[in-house]
C-alpha cells in the first residue's frame, strides 16, 4: 500500500455536491490541491439517471422563504444556504458554462438537451480545466483524525489531508465514518416512496388520476400529516405528487410503524360532504331515467364511478330515479373522508432520497463545516435534510457543495 501526503482537500463522494464543493474550492484558491474519491467506475451516476435521464438541475422558485417549504428536513437551515446560492445562482452557473437550461410547467428545470449528460460533462470538465483529480473505484474504507488533518483509506491508497469534504450522499458506511469521528447520525429512513394498498375500490383501476386531492395520514400517537395535490392509482395501491409529498413528510413515523398506517383522502377539498351530497340526490330528479353508472354530475373517471356505485351495491342496470339516497350519501363520504389501510411502501424510481444522516446542530450552515472538528466539512445527503422531488435536493447539493468549497479555499 503506497501513501499520498500531498493532497490538502479530499472529497469523499463524486456526485453533484462533491464536484460542487471541489471546483468551488479550487477555483477560489489555486494553489489548493483537491482530489475526488469516488467508489462507481463512473462519476456522477446519480446526475445520469435523475429525472428519467434529463437531470431535474434545480426547481424555478426564486423565493428562499417558498423554496425552503420544499424540503421536510432543514427548512430553516436552509434559508440562509439558499441566500447565498439559491436556484437562480445555479442556472446562472450552468448557463455560463455553455448549458443552456429551460423551465417546464411546473418549474422543473432541465438541460435544454433533455440529456444529463450535458451536466454530467459540465462538471467534469470545469473540474479537469481547473486541475481537480478524480479518482474512480477508490471506496473508503476508513477515514481517522490525524494530528495534521485526516488519514482516508482506499484499497488502493491512503491518503492524507487537512481539510475534509465529506459528500458521498446517503450511506451506512459514510454515516459510520461521522459516528466514528465523533459526530450524531439520525438513524435513516427512506423518503419520497408510494403506499401499498389493497382496497376494492382501487384494485384493476391502475392509471387513474385525479386532481387536487387532500390526503391526511393517521398513525397511532403521531400528529396527522396532511397535504394536497394530484394523486395516481397504481397495480400496488396509491402514487402521485400528494402520496410523495406525506411520505416525505411523514417518513419517520411510517418508518417506525412498519409502514401501516391509515390515509384518509378528500377528492374535493374545496367543497363540504353535504354539497357533494346535494349534487347526487338532485341528480335523482334531473337524470331520472338514464343509467347511473353512464352519467356522472362529478366529473370523476367512469371506472372509478362505477367502481364506487358497484361497492355501494348498485348494478350498472340502475336507473338514477331509482338509486336510493342513502347510496349518494356514502358515496359523499368515501369521497370526503374515504379511509384507505397502508400495508407497506412501493418505490418512486425516479428519486433516491433518504431521510437521517449528521445532525443539523452539529453542522455550521454558514461554512458546512463540522461544530465538532475542525477542517470536517458536510455536503447533500449525508447530513439530516432532504427534499422533495422536482429538483430540490439537487439544489441543496449545489448550495452546500458551493458554500462548503468556497470556506475550505478560505482556509
Amino acid at each position: 500500500m503506497t501513501k499520498q501526503t500531498d493532497k490538502r482537500l479530499i472529497v469523499v463522494g463524486g456526485g453533484a455536491a462533491g464536484f460542487f464543493g471541489a471546483i468551488h474550492a479550487k477555483q477560489n484558491n489555486s494553489n489548493l490541491q483537491v482530489l475526488i474519491l469516488e467508489s462507481a467506475k463512473k462519476p456522477l451516476g446519480k446526475v445520469k439517471i435523475s429525472g428519467g435521464g434529463r437531470c431535474n438541475v434545480t426547481h424555478h422558485c426564486f423565493d428562499v422563504s417558498r423554496l425552503v417549504k420544499h424540503y421536510p428536513r432543514g427548512e430553516r437551515e436552509l434559508k440562509s444556504v439558499f441566500s447565498r446560492f439559491g436556484p437562480e445562482d445555479t442556472m446562472r452557473w450552468f448557463e455560463e458554462r455553455g448549458v443552456p437550461l429551460k423551465t417546464e410547467s411546473d418549474n422543473r428545470v432541465f438541460p435544454v438537451s433533455d440529456e444529463s449528460q450535458s451536466i454530467i460533462d459540465c462538471l467534469t470538465k470545469t473540474a479537469e480545466k481547473l486541475g481537480v483529480r478524480v479518482f474512480c473505484e477508490h471506496p473508503v474504507n476508513n477515514i481517522t483524525k490525524t494530528a495534521s488533518g485526516f488519514s482516508v483509506s482506499t484499497p488502493q491508497h491512503t491518503f492524507e489531508c487537512e481539510q475534509l469534504l465529506l459528500a458521498p450522499g446517503g450511506s451506512k458506511a459514510a454515516w459510520q465514518w461521522c459516528t466514528t469521528l465523533g459526530h450524531t447520525v439520525v438513524p435513516p429512513a427512506p423518503s419520497l416512496f408510494t403506499f401499498k394498498i389493497t382496497d376494492k375500490r382501487l384494485s384493476d383501476l391502475s392509471g387513474i388520476s385525479f386532481k387536487n386531492v387532500q390526503g391526511t395520514l393517521k398513525m397511532s400517537d403521531q400528529k396527522p400529516v396532511t397535504q394536497t395535490g394530484d394523486l395516481l392509482i397504481t397495480h400496488w395501491g396509491l402514487s402521485g405528487p400528494v402520496v410523495l409529498r406525506l411520505s416525505a413528510w411523514g417518513a419517520r413515523p411510517l418508518f417506525e410503524a412498519a409502514y401501516n398506517a391509515q390515509l384518509v383522502l378528500d377528492f374535493f377539498p374545496e367543497s363540504p360532504q353535504h354539497e357533494i351530497a346535494a349534487v347526487l340526490i338532485k341528480s335523482k330528479t334531473t337524470l331520472g331515467d338514464k343509467l347511473t353508472a353512464n352519467e356522472n354530475p362529478l366529473a370523476l373517471s367512469k371506472r372509478f364511478w362505477e367502481r364506487l356505485l358497484l361497492t355501494e351495491g348498485v348494478s350498472a342496470e340502475t336507473r338514477w330515479r331509482d338509486t336510493p339516497v342513502k347510496t349518494f350519501q356514502k358515496i359523499s363520504e368515501t369521497l370526503k373522508h374515504g379511509v384507505f389501510n397502508i400495508y407497506g411502501k412501493g418505490e418512486f424510481k425516479e428519486e433516491f432520497v433518504t431521510t437521517g444522516g449528521v445532525q443539523l446542530k452539529e453542522v455550521d450552515f454558514k461554512t458546512m463545516q463540522s461544530r465538532k472538528i475542525p477542517g470536517l466539512y458536510f455536503a447533500g445527503e449525508i447530513i439530516n435534510i432532504d427534499g422533495l422531488t422536482g429538483g430540490f435536493n439537487f439544489q441543496n447539493a449545489w448550495a452546500g457543495g458551493y458554500i462548503a468549497g468556497c470556506a475550505i479555499a478560505a482556509e
